[in-house]
């Protein structure tokens, strides 16, 4: 038996998360990585800048780029979680109305069964 499987789910959600954490910095630096470029292209297009004016406006429209990506990151990720509760809820429901409703079919089937039981022994006496 290997440590993977004598531990199970907790070993799985730890390599989950942690490909998850993988990922999300990957995104990042692509993220940062083409906001660079954007920057870049841009001082290009302004040939009267100094190099360090280039250096600062290619660090200002980075910083701005990354923060509105963070704040469109975060408004899609508080959706997701207002969406997910409604689901939820929405899911709950809707079993609990399921089970209502196998609970009447199975008192009918039960009370019917024993009305046909009572009706069939009537004439037998």
């Amino acid at each position: 038996m290997t440590a993977s499987s004598r531990r199970g789910a907790p070993l799985d959600r730890q390599g989950g998360a942690l490909a998850n954490e993988v990922e999300g910095y990957l995104l990042a630096q692509a993220e940062r990585e083409q906001a660079q470029r954007e920057a870049e292209v841009l001082c290009a297009r302004l040939p009267w800048l100094t190099t360090g004016q280039a250096e600062d406006l290619t660090r200002h429209y980075t910083e701005q780029r990354l923060g509105l990506t963070r704040q469109a990151l975060q408004a899609t990720a508080d959706r997701a979680e207002r969406l997910r509760g409604e689901y939820e809820a929405r899911y709950a429901a809707l079993r609990r109305t399921l089970l209502r409703r196998h609970a009447a079919c199975a008192c009918l089937l039960v009370a019917f069964s024993a009305a046909a039981g009572a009706a069939g022994s009537l004439p037998a006496r």
